[in-house]
């Protein structure tokens, strides 16, 4: 999507963090984190032994003040642009639902950084941690979701990863994460349910877009095309379970599934897009219709 080039954009939700150094890493608790993609199976990153220790924080700095123009040429203002969107879109949705609304941060880091959920590295890919309710990306991620998975890139491809991600805050503060058995997996465990839920989420936000207004009565963005909406297809099929399996090992495991198949994740972002969050709920639905 384009924003409005006089769109004004708050830009103190999300904040860039310079490499950090001595993560201190410590045993007890497992480590839940949200919303990886499942890059970091294949990657041979094993994050579950990082939780429990001190945590070194660095302080993030402020990106600075962005426009919309600026938003559609810097990679930090589009995602300061669509976070501003995002918790536009959440604060007034939420509480139709009976779900009373906070927001969330983003991280944006480079190479390695410390979370609430224990030290990460840019191999995980964009994830949000529960713990600190605060979303993390080192955005390389957007090279890699071009360079090695093959996503068509632009910008609506990098803004339904933020989606997404806002999507698991949406989850977690309104109690759906509760009680989920998130160790088990397959196209129909609670995982892939969650995961399918917050492509579903990001595609309601996409479709209510053009209308969000800034606190200046402007739309944030312009109307949405349908190339943007196949680049924002793209990159969900991309993150497919199937398509990841089959690029690194030559071989699909549904059995081994957490996040869902390109076809699952690209029909739950349309179901979004256009019935909204009503269209969301993938806890109710059966197996055979994921």
């Amino acid at each position: 999507m384009t924003f409005n080039d006089d769109a004004r954009i708050d830009t103190s939700k999300v904040s860039r963090r310079g490499r950090t150094t001595g993560i201190a890493i410590g045993g007890g608790g497992g480590l839940l984190v949200i919303g990886l993609f499942i890059l970091s199976q294949f990657l041979g990153v094993d994050l579950t032994g990082l939780a429990g220790g001190q945590q070194q924080e660095q302080p993030g700095e402020s990106i600075g003040s962005c426009t919309g123009q600026d938003a559609n040429a810097d990679i930090d203002c589009r995602i300061a642009g669509t976070a501003d969107s995002l918790d536009t879109y959440w604060a007034e949705e939420l509480p139709q639902f009976g779900v009373d609304y906070r927001t969330t941060n983003i991280v944006l880091f480079e190479g390695q950084t410390s979370t609430g959920c224990g030290g990460a590295t840019s191999a995980v890919g964009p994830f949000y941690c529960p713990p600190d309710e605060t979303i993390y990306i080192d955005t390389s991620f957007y090279d890699e979701l071009q360079s090695r998975f093959g996503s068509s890139g632009g910008p609506l491809a990098q803004m339904y990863v933020v989606a997404h991600e806002w999507g698991h805050h949406i989850q977690n503060i309104s109690g759906i994460m509760n009680g989920l058995d998130l160790q088990d997996t397959g196209p129909t465990s609670d995982a892939v349910r969650l995961e399918l839920q917050a492509d579903c989420f990001a595609g309601a936000w996409v479709g209510a877009a053009p209308s969000i207004l800034t606190d200046d009565g402007v739309p944030f963005l312009e109307p949405v095309t349908d190339a943007q909406i196949a680049d924002a297809l793209s990159a969900a099929s991309a993150v497919g379970d199937d398509r990841i399996q089959e690029s690194t090992t030559g071989q699909v495991t549904p059995e081994a599934w957490t996040h869902g198949s390109s076809e699952m994740r690209q029909r739950w972002f349309t179901a979004g897009l256009k019935g909204g969050p009503n269209a969301c709920n993938t806890f109710e639905v059966a197996g055979d219709q994921l």
